[in-house]
C-alpha cells in the first residue's frame, strides 16, 4: 500500500467518526446558515495577480516529517497576506499533515480576507461542506483519489455552495479530469506514491491542459526562476508551501521571494 492509499483509508474511518458526532443532514443545516457570506474567487484571483503565488499552511507531511510543529494559524496565514500571497493553501489532514479544519476559521477571524484553498484528500461530500462552513474559498479534488462521476458530483456540491474547484492530476491519464467542470486545474509535481518532486511535471503536462483553464503548477516550487518559466508556460498559480514553512519566518520567506520575483 503506497503512501495516498494509507491516507484515503484512514480518511474514510476519520469521516465516519466525524459524521458520529455531527451529521451530514446538520452539517447542511449549519452551511445553509451561512451561504450568503461571500467567499472570494480563487480563479479570478489568480488570473488578476502579478505573481499566483499561493501560500501554503502545512506543518508536516508523510514522507519528511514535521516541517514545522508549532505552525500558528493565528500568525502564519495572515503574514503571508500581508507579505503578498494571492491565496492561501491550508492543509487541513490532521494524521498525516497535523492540520485541522480549524486552522481555516482561525485565519478568517485573523482577517484574512483573500481566497483560501481547503486542502485535503476529499472522497466525502460530507468534506466540502465543512471546507464552506469554515470559510474556504475552494476545494482541492485529486484525480488519484476519485473517480470522474465522483469528481463531476462533487464539483457540483462545491458550486452550489458558492466555492470553486481546483482539480489535481499528476498524468496524461488523469487528462481527461481536467473537462469535467473544474473551475482551476493544478499539475501536482509531487508522485503521490512516493512523494518525490519534479516540476518538470508541470512543463510535461501545460501544453495538453484546455487552453482557457486556469492552470496551477503544485509542489517541488523553490526558485522564483521556476514561477517565471511556468508563467510563460500559461501557468497563473503556484503552490509553494514548504519552501516557506522551513523557514523560521515563513511570510518573510514570502516577501523575499516575491520581491525577487519582481526583479
Amino acid at each position: 500500500m503506497d503512501i495516498l492509499e494509507k491516507i484515503v483509508a484512514h480518511k474514510r474511518e476519520e469521516i465516519a467518526h466525524a459524521k458520529l458526532g455531527l451529521s451530514l443532514e446538520k452539517l447542511k443545516d449549519n452551511v445553509e446558515n451561512i451561504i450568503k457570506r461571500q467567499v472570494p474567487s480563487m480563479s479570478q484571483t489568480l488570473l488578476m495577480s502579478e505573481t499566483g503565488i499561493i501560500a501554503e499552511f502545512k506543518r508536516k507531511s508523510p514522507s519528511k516529517g514535521w516541517i514545522k510543529e508549532d505552525a500558528n494559524a493565528r500568525e502564519i496565514p495572515r503574514g503571508y497576506q500581508d507579505a503578498g500571497a494571492a491565496a492561501i493553501s491550508i492543509l487541513t489532514d490532521a494524521s498525516f499533515f497535523g492540520g485541522s479544519n480549524i486552522d481555516i476559521l482561525t485565519a478568517r477571524r485573523k482577517n484574512v480576507s483573500v481566497p483560501i484553498l481547503y486542502k485535503n484528500f476529499i472522497i466525502d461530500e460530507y468534506q466540502i461542506y465543512q471546507a464552506r462552513e469554515y470559510g474556504a474559498s475552494a476545494i482541492l479534488l485529486i484525480a488519484a483519489c476519485l473517480s470522474q462521476d465522483e469528481c463531476r458530483h462533487f464539483i457540483e456540491i462545491a458550486h452550489s455552495l458558492k466555492m470553486e474547484v481546483l482539480m489535481e492530476i499528476h498524468s496524461e491519464e488523469e487528462l481527461e479530469y481536467s473537462v469535467l467542470g473544474a473551475d482551476m486545474c493544478g499539475i501536482n509535481n509531487r508522485n503521490l506514491g512516493t512523494f518525490e518532486t519534479d516540476v518538470q511535471n508541470s512543463v510535461r503536462l501545460a501544453s495538453m491542459l484546455p487552453p482557457e483553464m486556469v492552470k496551477v503548477s503544485e509542489s517541488g516550487i523553490s526558485k522564483p526562476e521556476t514561477v517565471l518559466m511556468l508563467r510563460g508556460l500559461g501557468f497563473r498559480g503556484f503552490l509553494i508551501g514548504e519552501n516557506f514553512m522551513r523557514e523560521p519566518d515563513p511570510a518573510l520567506a514570502l516577501q523575499q521571494f516575491i520581491a525577487q520575483l519582481k526583479q
